[in-house]
């Protein structure tokens, strides 16, 4: 591949030099100064802060100008994304891939609770960045001692980071429509005794039986409501991606 053959976007996402077509006088400004601008706007007033006009005028230019060095609004977004994604985290020593994986995914839950704006980010296209790409390096290096086909590593990571990612928005969403002041297990015991009001055993079985067995609400002493509700979540991915990596290993 020619360098002229790298697309512009790789360019922005890699900070290549500019494709000699493009060269030209040189501009006061670099994508690393409009990236750099958006996050902090995303990061002190969430997503809806970044907006073009907004970052422009940060900079003190035209929004028009910006496009130069982010060729769109989505792949503003998704420089965004990546630089504030990064680095990713060392990659502490773990026992095996189980408590690789579930270091994997509690540092990008971390990272998803510190910049609650990321996960928020429509997925436009498959991770393209240095940073995301060092996530994907980690993630799919904790299952370098399985004997996992190469696709089998990229599936199980993408369903590990789709229930990372949603489990930060459902957190988010749910904690926005809480009353203010009210915590997550006193949400969830309150639904449940509206709820069980309604319905009945006889037209919803499964569901009275939850609710019978005052499930909703129930958090040990001295753990966070919503870590409790992604680990639970996270163990079940792991025990099934456990019995694939048992059937790939004694296929071998």
């Amino acid at each position: 591949m020619t360098d002229d053959a790298v697309p512009d976007f790789f360019r922005r996402l890699w900070r290549l030099p500019e494709a000699a077509q493009r060269r030209g006088r040189k501009s006061s400004l670099d994508v690393a100064a409009v990236v750099d601008t958006a996050v902090e706007l995303a990061d002190s007033g969430g997503l809806e802060a970044a907006t073009l006009p907004r970052v422009a005028k940060e900079l003190n230019v035209t929004a028009m100008s910006l496009y130069r060095h982010i060729g769109s609004k989505h792949e503003l977004l998704q420089l965004m994304v990546d630089a504030a994604s990064g680095p990713a985290a060392a990659w502490p020593d773990a026992s095996g891939w189980r408590e690789g994986l579930r270091m994997w995914a509690f540092d990008l839950w971390s990272l998803y609770q510190h910049r609650p704006w990321i996960p928020r980010v429509p997925i436009y296209r498959a991770p393209s960045g240095p940073n995301q790409i060092a996530w994907l390096e980690r993630g799919i290096a904790q299952l370098a001692s399985t004997q996992l086909a190469a696709g089998d590593k990229l599936s199980a990571l993408t369903v590990l980071s789709g229930f990372v990612r949603q489990s930060a928005l459902l957190h988010q969403e749910l904690e926005e429509g809480r009353e203010s002041g009210q915590g997550q297990a006193d949400s969830e015991r309150a639904y449940g005794e509206a709820l069980s009001q309604v319905i009945t055993a006889e037209s919803y079985p499964h569901v009275a039986a939850v609710l019978a067995a005052d499930a909703l609400g129930r958090v040990p002493d001295g753990v966070d409501e919503a870590d409790r509700d992604f680990t639970d979540g996270l163990e079940l991915i792991i025990e099934g991606l456990s019995v694939q990596v048992a059937a790939a290993d004694h296929s071998r």
